[in-house]
């Protein structure tokens, strides 16, 4: 925590105190009907609020047994503490005592001995509250008390009324719980008392003086001694101190002479106790300082108590008084200790006599570099904590600054409802439930005092809704049928003037408008309806110092209304607000479209997002307004909702617990979480990092969450957002939060109850949410949040596995080795501690570099290691790739975090196992290869991680031309011995194209799932067997399991000939039967037995979820243009796809179907738009995961493959392609690839458009003239399409068969790219 702003202390005498109890300091006082407890400058232990009632009037602390006793109008409350032992300090309530009818609302509390608590008012009662609370003495006064302390040994009581000159010492004869008595006297004073101090004696210390410290009317310090302890007068007048006389004026000016006076005392025991830690550094002080040390020890060397009277202007005036109370007074014994100015404390301007009334409560710490604290309790509503050195306030050489402000508390008295930043983050306005507002300014360099109270505004009417202008200088209100202005450059703010308006429906926002220019002089804002009404007025405020100096006529501030306007907005308007500013420094604009800044969003009741710009007409009063975009989030009723000015939005859902995150320039969801029920999200605030990273701090009742925005990671399907800190105020109030808002300089403000809490961006390294972040640990200590944030979406090294990755999707896998190679190079004399190369001596345009031409890829593999390396023995890459990977094991990288480097180092060894096959396989086995290898190689370091390659992979391996190497390959990772556990790993069975060598590597299965175990059971391959549909060879294996059961039963059933209906329907039974018995896998060979393959397959999806094994199934027993296939991918897999947004499925299905033109348009547009699913998509369709960025590159790749994929991508309108390439150049820089986005968006080629694009019947134009680098064939697929039910295009009857015809040279030509 930064500062703390523990609330608005109450203007009254005991209102503050404080005190050390077992060795901690404690402050208390009260605020509204809250105690705040305090222990330091930044450190609130407990606040307690008396919701029964509004407001406290007296506070007190016991020294002895931490006990705290405040007041209220009608009662006394008394806490004691608990938990210190434990390290969890609290007070909880012991006992209430009632306040005595037709009292007046002051009173006075006082802590005796032997936890006695005497309360002052009417009458003197002293209660015992050891165990319970039972009144031991009451004394009825004539008039009511003001003033009323025991000394410190409680022998004696002083006390007195408001405006008495009269201070009645009360004397105790006896004391018990059955026999308290007092007899009391009087000390005459010539002018009314306004202050009491009993000297105070440390706790070890046993000694019976007692003296008293009274201050009157007259501005005299007296000192009441008891110096004949035996006499009718307990205490007797030792000496008097003239305040006015010990200041004198220094100057003639009379600016710089005040009359008033205010004065502290410091006692012996605290002076003395800490005077050590000043006095022992005399030897070792400078020469300027050592003077100034030695006079403090000849000070301290007589143990005087100490007098301070300062004066309004810096000057001070410190008196010594020893052997206080002996009888016979020297002249010596009260000295002059020094006479200084610059004691500057920050009194009151204000001429209010109660608002210009300053309490000091002085206390010393032991062993400290600055022992003297002084708390300045100011009347007109705040507390200084202020820090003095002895040897610097007794100092007589002149110096600028004598004491040091530490911290000021301050603030509300009521709850704060409300946070109101302005644009930059340097002013916020803090606002409560009665309409009174407080305007703060952000602290600058390296104070302290985070934010300093500049103004307080009451409002007469409900503020609705605040804007603050120019850094706070002036404050907008919008009530329920006005709009006012005010002047908040001084306090109180000034009101200027109130406009009154008529609209229509609810007021739900009020916004600045952008302005042309950010130096003009007036400012535009804007309120709006629920019914999409709005007005506009201008402010003229003044800009510059000579306007604030000549506020009147047309440079004062004026507020007029300029226009009305019309949203047009066809649904209905559930809320809009302004976007978070979030560190912009103004708000301009000249333009009017999409690239213009958002400054406000809206969203309906279906969950229907709109973000809006504005802009200003520069010739009328008007203004124009234009949604720049739309988002269909599908949450209904939303509650609560929060933008950024880099096009963010949050919504929280209507149970106030479901929160998504969206991109809104692209539509896409990126955080998607749902908490408990007990964690209700209350607030939204957004804040930007310098390098316009984004962060979110969610608010709940009692804790509030920053989310950090992340790094897109598709391959390991990383989060887009995640939580990097957790603040929770649970311990330190009891009240929810109000409300929370950014700072500009990246500090959190949070209001709860009447207090503010602004928290600071540094970073815990030792925070559990920061370690599972991945950060590298020698960044760890120098990271603040927005160093944090700016790591965790910077670009990416070069070397980084997730930027190797992405190279290799994109087909650069000689670049990935020369960046490795590169690597190798730069890491050979490395050391801890050395800096490293992001680039590793590699230029963009290498990087960039099209290696896919053959041309260019045969002379980068002779000259790859030449230019690498500088020696004529270059290595080989497989021989650089186990000392790289060893060298990797001795040093940290300083880009990388520890999870980081062991993937790089997999991914090093992935990339020498796919370049050991490199000539032997294309791009994409090459693509499948290295990430079935990489998952294989993770999936030994994590047991656990058993969820197999994704469709991704598949879609390589299964538009590869080397399908039989790689089926090679991927048997031989699993020894030869693959299960159908290792077939779903791998997806050998989605990818594989050959139907014959697809069947012959079933059997495989069948054979390896039989033989899996020691006992041979034939139940685990028939399901395969049966698939083969090889009845005979699962019946020889049954005759050899004699040891089964079920063998004789079995047997003889399989002799039958299932041709037959009797022992189909047989079969059918015994699978009915295993489905009650839950032998799913079982069941489904049954059914196959009885030829009834649909069943089968909806047993593999439905009860196993399996539906790799369902689409084997159905693949193996009849081909893949079998009914059931076709039936399968068309009514389960497609709408699965469409639900999901899983393009990569999708389009996988549309190939398997044959509709290789839909397989190309799923690529590039969202699958529910390609298919009619009777469900809506779920959540996850819009999910940033369904625009994976190597979509593009399998879109560049198969669009020119066939005619079928040509025409698919005709289908798709430039502006969609367009759309599609830009958002994945933007994917890539959400990654961390930014290189590899600005290669696509330079070598991208657009289709170019015929004329007319063609229907279902019409063939596609030339493909000659539709890409200027064509590949060398086009297949022409165009005769035999499979048109999958339901879907959204290409719907229709399938085209009549054609006669065939001898074709023309020139056509075989053309087919074959000549």
């Amino acid at each position: 925590m930064r500062a703390l702003l523990p609330g608005k202390p109450q203007a009254r005498l005991q209102a503050v105190c404080t005190t050390q109890w077992e060795g901690l300091r404690l402050i208390v006082y009260i605020s509204g009907n809250g105690i705040m407890i305090l222990s330091g400058p930044h450190d609130l232990i407990q606040t307690i609020y008396l919701e029964e009632c509004s407001l406290l009037v007296a506070i007190t602390i016991d020294e002895t047994t931490g006990k705290i006793a405040t007041a209220s109008p009608s009662k006394i409350y008394v806490y004691r503490p608990y938990g210190k032992e434990e390290g969890l300090l609290k007070w909880s309530l012991l006992c209430v005592i009632p306040r005595q009818g037709q009292e007046p609302e002051h009173l006075a509390l006082s802590w005796g001995t032997d936890e006695e608590l005497l309360i002052g008012s009417n009458s003197l009662r002293l209660f015992q509250t050891a165990t319970q609370k039972s009144e031991i003495w009451r004394r009825r006064l004539p008039k009511p008390i003001k003033l009323a302390i025991f000394s410190h040994d409680a022998s004696f009581i002083a006390s007195t009324g408001g405006y008495d000159r009269l201070v009645k010492l009360w004397r105790r004869q006896s004391s018990g719980a059955d026999d308290t008595r007092f007899d009391f006297t009087y000390l005459p004073h010539p002018t009314a008392v306004t202050a009491i101090h009993w000297q105070r004696h440390s706790s070890h210390e046993h000694n019976s003086d007692h003296v008293l410290y009274t201050i009157c009317g007259d501005q005299k310090i007296r000192v009441w001694a008891a110096m004949n302890p035996h006499g009718v007068q307990g205490l007797q007048l030792w000496a008097e101190i003239d305040m006015q006389a010990s200041i004198q004026p220094r100057q003639l000016d009379s600016t710089s002479q005040s009359r008033d006076r205010f004065a502290f005392i410091i006692d012996r025991h605290d002076f003395v106790r800490s005077i050590p830690a000043s006095g022992g550094r005399v030897h070792n002080a400078k020469a300027q300082k050592q003077h100034a040390l030695e006079h403090l020890a000849e000070v301290a060397r007589t143990s005087p108590e100490l007098c301070i009277v300062i004066d309004r202007h810096g000057h001070m005036s410190a008196w010594g008084l020893e052997n206080v109370g002996c009888k016979a007074r020297k002249p010596t014994d009260i000295f002059n200790i020094a006479h200084i100015d610059n004691f500057n404390i920050a009194f009151s301007g204000s001429g209010d006599l109660v608002g210009s009334t300053v309490q000091l409560l002085p206390f010393c710490r032991e062993q400290s570099e600055v022992p003297l604290i002084l708390l300045a309790h100011h009347f007109d509503g705040r507390i200084e904590w202020l820090e003095c050195k002895f040897e610097e306030i007794f100092d007589p050489s002149p110096q600028q600054e004598r004491i040091s402000r530490r911290i000021l508390w301050t603030g509300h008295e009521g709850s704060i409802k409300k946070i109101v930043r302005s644009v930059s983050g340097k002013a916020v306005a803090s606002r409560t439930d009665d309409n009174d507002a407080v305007i703060w300014r952000q602290g600058h360099g390296s104070s302290e005092i985070g934010l300093s109270l500049t103004s307080l505004l009451s409002s007469p009417e409900h503020i609705h809704r605040s804007w603050l202008l120019q850094d706070g200088n002036f404050v907008v209100n919008l009530h329920h049928h006005s709009v006012s202005l005010w002047d908040a450059r001084s306090s109180p703010a000034v009101h200027v003037r109130t406009l009154p308006f008529n609209m229509q429906g609810h007021l739900v926002c009020l916004v600045e408008l952008a302005e042309p220019s950010p130096d003009s002089k007036t400012r535009h804002v804007a309120a709006i309806t629920t019914r999409g009404e709005g007005i506009v007025w201008s402010l003229s405020v003044p800009s510059s110092p000579h306007e604030e100096s000549q506020a009147q006529g047309p440079s004062a501030p004026n507020l007029e209304q300029s226009c009305t306007f019309d949203l047009d907005v066809k649904d209905n308007l559930a809320f809009m607000l302004p976007v978070d500013a979030a560190g912009s420094a103004s708000w301009t604009s000249s333009s009017l479209d999409t690239f213009a800044q958002d400054i406000a969003i809206s969203y309906s009741s279906e969950g229907r997002l709109r973000t809006w710009t504005a802009a200003l007409d520069a010739d009328k009063p008007a203004v124009k307004w234009l949604v720049t975009s739309i988002v269909e989030t599908g949450i209904s009723n939303p509650s609560l909702a929060s933008a950024s000015s880099i096009r963010k939005a949050a919504l929280v859902d209507a149970s106030r617990t479901g929160l998504t995150i969206w991109d809104t320039r692209s539509g896409q969801l990126e955080h998607d979480v749902q908490y408990d029920d007990l964690d209700v999200i209350g607030d939204m605030d957004w804040s930007l990092t310098p390098d316009k990273q984004s962060l979110l701090a969610i608010g709940f009742p009692h804790k509030v969450v920053i989310l950090a925005q992340m790094r897109y990671d598709y391959l390991s399907v990383g989060p887009a957002w995640a939580p990097i800190r957790h603040i929770s105020i649970k311990d330190s109030t009891p009240h929810p939060i109000g409300d929370s808002v950014w700072l500009g300089s990246g500090n959190l403000l949070i209001g709860a109850g009447n207090q503010l809490f602004v928290y600071d961006k540094a970073v815990d390294p030792t925070n559990p949410m920061i370690s599972d972040l991945a950060v590298p640990v020698h960044k760890q200590g120098k990271m603040n949040l927005f160093d944090l944030v700016t790591y965790l979406n910077g670009p990416l090294p070069l070397f980084h596995p997730q930027f190797l990755s992405q190279c290799i999707l994109a087909g650069k896998l000689l670049q990935v080795q020369r960046i490795i190679l590169g690597l190798h190079k730069a890491l050979k004399y490395f050391t801890d501690g050395d800096e490293l190369d992001s680039f590793v001596s590699m230029s963009p345009e290498e990087v960039m570099g099209d290696f896919q031409k053959p041309s260019v890829a045969r002379r980068e593999l002779v000259t790859l290691n030449a230019n690498t390396f500088d020696t004529e023995d270059a290595p080989e890459y497989g021989e650089v790739a186990p000392l790289l990977n060893e060298k990797l094991t001795k040093v940290s990288i300083p880009q990388l975090s520890s999870r980081e480097q062991i993937h790089l180092a997999d991914m090093i060894e992935c990339v020498s196992t796919v370049d050991k096959h490199r000539r032997s396989m294309d791009d994409n086995a090459t693509r499948y290869l290295l990430f079935f290898r990489q998952h294989m190689i993770r999936k030994s370091q994590v047991p656990a991680n058993r969820a197999g390659i994704t469709f991704r992979e598949i879609a390589w391996a299964y538009h590869s031309g080397s399908q039989d190497i790689l089926v090679d390959l991927v048997s031989r990772q699993f020894q030869g011995r693959m299960l159908w556990e290792h077939a779903k790993e791998s997806g050998i069975f989605m990818w594989m194209s050959d139907i014959n060598a697809l069947r012959a590597q079933f059997e495989v299965i069948a054979r390896n799932e039989y033989t899996k175990t020691d006992e041979k059971n034939p139940i685990d391959c028939s399901l395969y067997y049966l698939a083969l549909k090889k009845k005979n060879i699962l019946l020889g294996l049954w005759r050899m399991a004699a040891w089964n059961r079920e063998q004789s039963s079995t047997q003889r059933l399989l002799s039958n000939n299932f041709q037959e209906a009797r022992w189909k329907t047989a079969a059918l039974k015994n699978a009915y039967a295993l489905l009650g018995k839950r032998r799913f896998e079982y069941a489904a060979a049954f059914f196959l037995l009885a030829g009834n393959l649909k069943d089968a397959v909806n047993i593999c999806l439905h009860q196993m979820r399996d539906l790799q094994l369902a689409v084997a199934v159905a693949r193996v027993y009849e081909g893949d243009d079998g009914l059931v296939l076709r039936r399968l991918l068309e009514d389960k897999v497609l709408p699965q796809a469409a639900l999901e947004g899983n393009r990569w499925l999708a389009t996988w299905a549309f190939w398997m179907l044959g509709r290789r033109d839909m397989a190309v348009r799923a690529l590039i547009s969202p699958v529910y738009t390609l298919v009619d699913t009777a469900e809506t998509p779920k959540m996850q369709a819009r999910s940033y995961l369904a625009n994976d960025p190597a979509l593009v590159v399998l879109y560049r790749q198969l669009r020119a493959k066939s005619l079928q994929t040509l025409k698919g991508a005709l289908k798709v309108s430039p502006k969609d392609e367009w759309d599609f390439v830009i958002q994945n150049a933007r994917l890539y820089d959400r990654m961390g690839c930014d290189l590899l986005a600005l290669d696509l968006v330079r070598n991208w080629e657009f289709l170019k458009q015929p004329e007319q694009v063609p229907s279902e019947e019409e063939t596609v134009p030339d493909p000659r003239k539709l890409l200027r680098r064509r590949s060398s064939l086009v297949v022409d697929d165009l005769t035999s399409p499979k048109s999958p039910k339901g879907m959204k295009a290409g719907m229709g009857k399938p085209p009549p068969q054609k006669v065939f015809e001898e074709p023309e040279a020139n056509s075989l030509l053309d087919s074959f790219g000549f």
